[in-house]
């Protein structure tokens, strides 16, 4: 792994990017790849809020290095605080080259979502369960 630290949290998503994700030099696009993190963002976010969630802020997005078509974009995501009805996560996206299987850091950002209930409104966030 290229980076010395590796990527922090848990790996959330695996994506292989396309053709169609890239423009005419090979390189995909940066929205592609922000669009993946906040689709793990918001599978984390669910998953320890019980339920619906929204982006509400993306904070700090640093792209990094290109992901190439053949990469496959690995998207890590680390729970780094919880308020009454937000969480914010680091979310950072390593590619791992197609072939070598090398991974590299390409973009972190630090993502806020929101609890939602049925009607849309902020929900608080249940208790974590106990540790055991």
């Amino acid at each position: 792994m290229s980076e010395a630290t590796g990527p922090k949290g848990e790996l959330t998503m695996r994506v292989p990017a396309m053709p169609k994700d890239a423009n005419a030099a090979g390189d995909v696009f940066g929205g592609w790849v922000m669009s993946q993190m906040d689709l793990a963002a918001g599978i984390r976010a669910a998953e320890r809020a019980h339920g619906r969630v929204a982006t509400v802020a993306v904070n700090s997005l640093v792209f990094r290095k290109p992901v190439k078509v053949g990469d496959t974009l690995c998207v890590y995501t680390e729970i780094d605080r919880i308020g009454r009805s937000s969480i914010t996560l680091t979310v950072e996206a390593f590619a791992e080259r197609y072939l070598t299987r090398e991974e590299v850091k390409v973009t972190e950002a630090v993502f806020v979502m929101v609890a939602l209930d049925g009607t849309g409104a902020p929900t608080p966030i249940p208790p974590a369960p106990p540790a055991g």
